[in-house]
């Protein structure tokens, strides 16, 4: 489960998502969290940074209360679910972050850690996106959720899940509409972990009304 990340307006790196947000983004997201309006570049605005709210609402559901709305959704179990497998076939999205964090159980109670790679550059979750309408006022909301997959030897020891990060490489295909289903999901694996590093944070971000730089410093 991925339930927590950042994005920072000084985007750093070759990818996309850099490429795009250092233009676009004002605000710094230290804590990013669910229900709040984020950062995506979707396959049908691909050369433009939009904000979507962080929580698939699937276009079916008769209100907005109505579903538990979805923050993750499991790799392995995409093209099982009719809604999810709609959604990887028509509408992906890149979520912009330049970390994510992760809660590790000790017998001390649990212990955040903030997960990066390890050249600090902003990168992309892969995700997908839909829009819902609300019949009542004639709103259209939009919403998100980020991909996840099993754990990589880093992140392993913390949680035994963790989203799928995409390559600069892999950026541009997954927005790609002439991309298979069977590419698409080959996509969908765990960073290589010597690529990346992790440290143990303050428990203020244990709140998401911390929005501020010290949930990022490291104990």
């Amino acid at each position: 489960m991925c339930g927590r990340y950042s994005v920072l307006p000084k985007a750093k790196g070759n990818s996309k998502a850099a490429k795009l947000l250092a233009k676009s983004l004002k605000d710094a997201h230290y804590n990013a969290a669910p229900s709040q309006n984020l950062p995506v570049v979707t396959n049908g605005q691909p050369d433009a940074v939009q904000f979507f709210s962080w929580g698939l609402q699937p276009f079916w559901a008769k209100d907005e209360k109505a579903v538990k709305r979805a923050i993750n959704a499991r790799a392995e179990t995409l093209a099982e679910k009719p809604s999810f497998r709609k959604l990887l076939n028509s509408k992906r999205c890149l979520v912009p972050a330049d970390g994510f964090f992760e809660w590790q159980k000790t017998e001390h109670g649990k212990v955040p850690y903030r997960i990066v790679l390890k050249a600090e550059d902003t990168f992309s979750f892969a995700g997908l996106w839909d829009e819902w309408l609300d019949k009542s006022t004639g709103e259209i909301l939009h919403t998100y959720t980020i991909i996840t997959t099993e754990a990589n030897e880093l992140v392993k020891p913390i949680h035994d899940r963790m989203p799928v990060i995409l390559s600069p490489e892999t950026e541009e295909l997954w927005l790609d509409a002439h991309e298979s289903q069977e590419e698409l999901l080959s996509m969908l694996k765990p960073y290589d972990s010597n690529e990346m590093k992790a440290y143990p944070v303050s428990p203020l971000v244990n709140s998401a009304q911390h929005n501020v730089p010290e949930v990022l410093n490291s104990l």
